[in-house]
């Protein structure tokens, strides 16, 4: 019987155990650069069987949060390359999550001050973080998007492609994640709540998953298969992101995602952040389905499951099967020793709220661990 603390084989990633640090927007990256603080708060959570990076653009056009860290730029990987070194230097394993909001954004944060771009103009629900002049943090609304012309789509697949082989080649990274989850350009797609196109890449289901499966194929040939993981969130409703029926429209991904040879599926259970047992539709969403449709399409990647897990209900999934791999993220905030902490059944530190976003070491490296 696996439990949590069993090393682990993804793809090309092996792991000291199953338990992954989940991607954590921090907004501590002035100039979308990682500092001397990211550099530190990696470091100290580097016991986890993997890391995943906060969320991290693959372009200016693809930013939608101040401070957030990019991989367009050389400044960008060089402080990248530092993280990864001290993640390696720790014994840690490191994957970068690669990032493009779409309309999950402001018109200050956009190149020239333009629209941010969607698959249809349709405006977000939602809210991003911005930056004052005097160095304080707001959050405000989305500004509205423009759709993307058919012709601007290769042009994004290829900023996928280049933040992939730039992570893995220059910046050091073991791999990367692509964020297809939570409302973002690639979830967009997906959903027919975001997406009323009329062209190859809306409709049918078929044609909501083609940039999907442009991505993931450019990415992959860029990193490798088996060093490169995605995200999906089934029926989370962040950033406004809605479809009445995800069953379908995510077994038909998963299926797709089996012959691809990913290292792992990465999978929001219910509302990011929120309710496990959230739905979108007129039923449950049948998570195991859906993991079957990807086993049965010869998907081979490990399974990793996210969102609201413990100690009791991780090891629970790990032991009966349902998942490979467990993240945490909330727990990894205030606990840098997490992994020690959950071994050894020592209490856990409960994390400020105040200092989610934004700010600098208070709420971000002080935390302590365990005596």
């Amino acid at each position: 019987m696996a439990t949590l603390f069993d090393p682990l084989q993804a793809g090309d990633l092996a792991l000291s155990n199953r338990i992954v640090m989940a991607p954590l927007t921090r907004n501590r990256s002035p100039d979308a650069v990682p500092g001397d603080l990211s550099v530190t708060y990696y470091r100290q959570r580097a016991s986890a069987g993997l890391i995943v990076t906060e969320a991290t653009a693959i372009s200016h056009q693809g930013q939608g949060y101040a401070d957030v860290p990019g991989l367009y730029g050389p400044g960008q990987l060089a402080g990248w390359k530092r993280v990864t070194d001290a993640v390696h230097e720790a014994g840690g394993k490191i994957v970068v999550q690669l990032w493009h909001v779409g309309r999950i954004s402001h018109n200050s944060l956009q190149p020239g001050g333009g629209k941010p771009v969607a698959p249809s103009a349709i405006r977000a629900k939602s809210k991003t973080y911005l930056v004052r002049p005097d160095g304080s943090g707001e959050f405000a609304e989305t500004s509205e998007p423009r759709a993307l012309d058919a012709d601007e789509i290769p042009g994004i697949v290829d900023d996928f492609r280049r933040a992939a082989r730039a992570a893995v080649e220059v910046a050091g990274f073991d791999g990367v994640e692509i964020h297809a989850a939570n409302g973002y350009l690639i979830d967009q797609f997906l959903r027919s709540g975001s997406n009323n196109r009329t062209d190859d890449y809306g409709g049918s289901i078929e044609n909501r998953t083609r940039f999907l499966f442009e991505v993931v194929d450019a990415v992959a040939g860029a990193a490798g298969s088996g060093r490169t993981g995605i995200r999906l969130s089934p029926v989370t409703p962040a950033n406004d992101a809605s479809d009445p029926e995800p069953q379908p429209l995510f077994e038909h991904v998963a299926s797709g995602l089996g012959s691809r040879g990913l290292a792992y599926i990465h999978v929001i259970e219910g509302a990011t952040g929120g309710g496990r047992d959230f739905q979108q539709g007129d039923k449950p969403f049948d998570y195991a389905a859906f993991k079957a449709a990807y086993r049965n399409a010869r998907g081979r990647g490990a399974w990793l499951v996210n969102n609201g897990y413990d100690k009791d209900l991780a090891e629970k999934a790990v032991a009966e099967g349902r998942a490979d791999l467990v993240a945490f993220g909330k727990l990894f905030i205030a606990n840098p020793d997490l992994v020690r902490r959950l071994k050894d059944n020592v209490a856990l530190s409960a994390p400020d709220k105040a200092t989610f976003y934004g700010g600098g070491a208070r709420g971000y490296t002080d935390y302590p661990t365990a005596a």
